[in-house]
């Protein structure tokens, strides 16, 4: 039987396994309408929104930990926990003040020094914070309630670090909890957000809980995406994890769960002809795949053994494996931006047009490879790393690469990446994620398309040339002048094999008909969500 079929006679089975051997708590009436059962793309298997970069983690995040601006469904950056800012005329100078009210999860207010603390942690991780950080002068809490922000270099991109919603996001957290060391994750998880984290029923691997905070208060907005009046509509959501996506099509359809946050493609169909299944694009901005490789450590630090990766590598396949048959879910991507957005260019891409495997074996022979494994972690419980993964262990042997194939899962590819170590003592060659293309609209939210050494993503690629056209987009006067910057960075990062675009894809969602409220956007966004 091939995996589609597979696929489609395991979604219409049972699914009494669904937890993992554990039988799914038995609900009243009452309590099933108010409580949210969601499938998320990956396992929670950590809880740090600062210490690493998963979208699942983030995901998670926002229901527990509120931010003082956030993006709105037009990419624009609004208040959220901030009332006020003020900026000095020489724009060294920023000034925010606090909503009246903020309360933490354990009751104490939401003061300045919390904010301070939290921005001191996130300033130390983050691409946009680290920028922060460089020009800062100093950071202080003026009274319990002002944040002062002196600066020695106008960064007017301010609002935009603030609340955007890329990785890592400027969450705010009690300052004793924020004070933990960026590079150490915490292990407590009071937040300011709309959700509290019941610590004590988190099952890694099987279930994460979260419990309506009834001293929140939304802003008097309506809500959109980060933005607004986040008002719950449940009381309680229950993450389900469910790697197989058979046993989650199951699920969904015998109304075990309510939302499947990432349906694969192949079972789409069989969810639309469910009438009480709903299924639709997740976020029209779709999703850039990623194939990252270890610029520290042989045989990646070989920029011809890169560029022998991307001559080689086929889109198609890659994209085939994630979507299927339907061309209308992804398209060929020569470059690093999202396209149909201001910023997308193909300039310098021609190379990811391929394959070229003559080209590709040349380029693998002059970077002097002598057989050294190449060590590709793989998750194997996130169907868009699993997928990616398979296809490129493939590719590596033709090629002519001595491949190791590390099946894991992705909490544990989270924790492996931030690994320096050489390959064969805990380190890693390389490894598949992909970047939601709000993320990949220009540099300032994109976290792997810098090219600064240590303080760069995962994979730690030094190429000055990128970063000089980073620092020309970020001081543009104009959009024709940020087009020429951008143009220039993605034929700096092709040139330089920064990571390995496998193409742009869409992916979608699904959610029973008795679920409302779900929006389209680079995450789930659960206020506003209600079950009848």
């Amino acid at each position: 039987m091939d995996r589609r079929n597979f696929l489609k006679a395991g979604a219409a089975a049972g699914s009494a396994a669904m937890f993992g051997g554990m039988p799914a708590p038995a609900l009243s009436q009452g309590a099933a309408a108010r409580t949210l059962r969601f499938v998320p793309q990956a396992n929670l298997a950590n809880f740090d929104p600062i210490w690493g970069t998963q979208y699942v983690v983030r995901n998670a995040a926002v229901l527990v930990w509120d931010t003082l601006y956030g993006f709105d469904d037009q990419l624009r950056p609004q208040r959220q926990m901030a009332e006020s800012e003020s900026v000095s005329a020489d724009g060294l100078t920023w000034e925010f003040r606090l909503r009246p009210g903020l309360k933490f999860h354990d009751g104490s207010p939401v003061l300045a020094k919390d904010v301070v603390a939290s921005l001191t942690r996130w300033s130390a991780r983050d691409s946009m914070g680290l920028m922060l950080k460089a020009l800062q002068q100093d950071l202080i809490a003026v009274d319990d309630r002002t944040v002062r922000w002196v600066l020695k270099k106008p960064y007017p991109k301010m609002l935009m670090a603030l609340g955007k919603n890329s990785t890592p996001m400027a969450f705010i957290m009690p300052e004793r909890i924020a004070k933990t060391d960026p590079f150490t994750q915490i292990n407590e998880y009071v937040g300011s957000g709309p959700m509290r984290f019941k610590k004590e029923e988190w099952v890694p691997g099987a279930r994460a809980v979260f419990e309506k905070f009834e001293g929140y208060v939304p802003r008097d907005e309506p809500g959109s995406w980060l933005a607004g009046g986040k008002r719950m509509g449940v009381d309680r959501i229950e993450w389900m994890v469910m790697p197989d996506p058979a046993t989650a099509s199951a699920a969904l359809q015998n109304g075990e769960v309510d939302w499947w946050e990432n349906p694969i493609t192949d079972l789409i169909p069989q969810l639309k002809r469910n009438r009480n299944i709903r299924a639709d694009i997740a976020d029209p901005l779709g999703n850039i795949g990623t194939f990252r490789m270890n610029h520290l450590t042989t045989p990646f630090n070989n920029l011809k053994a890169r560029q022998a990766v991307m001559a080689a590598l086929s889109q198609e396949d890659y994209m085939r494996a994630l979507v299927g048959d339907d061309d209308a879910m992804w398209k060929k991507l020569p470059g690093y931006f999202t396209p149909g957005t201001p910023l997308y260019t193909e300039n310098g891409g021609e190379i990811l047009k391929g394959p070229n495997m003559d080209l590709a074996k040349r380029l693998l022979a002059e970077s002097g490879y002598s057989g050294t494994p190449v060590t590709c972690v793989v998750a194997q419980d996130q169907p868009i790393t699993k997928a990616q993964g398979d296809v490129t262990a493939d590719l590596l042997k033709r090629i002519g690469f001595n491949v190791d194939y590390v099946a894991t899962d992705w909490g544990t590819t989270g924790q492996r990446r931030a690994m320096k170590n050489p390959v064969g003592q805990g380190g890693w060659s390389m490894f598949h994620s992909w970047h939601a293309g709000a993320d990949c609209i220009n540099p300032a939210v994109y976290i792997a398309i810098r090219g600064n050494a240590d303080k760069a993503w995962f994979g730690w690629p030094d190429v000055p040339a990128v970063e000089t056209e980073v620092n020309n987009w970020f001081e543009a006067p104009d959009l024709a002048a940020e087009k020429a910057a951008i143009a220039r960075l993605n034929k700096a990062a092709v040139d330089n094999a920064l990571y390995v675009p496998t193409g742009f894809f869409l992916g979608y969602q699904a959610w029973r008909a008795n679920v409302s409220g779900v929006v389209k956007g680079p995450l789930p966004f659960f206020w506003g969500v209600s079950k009848s």
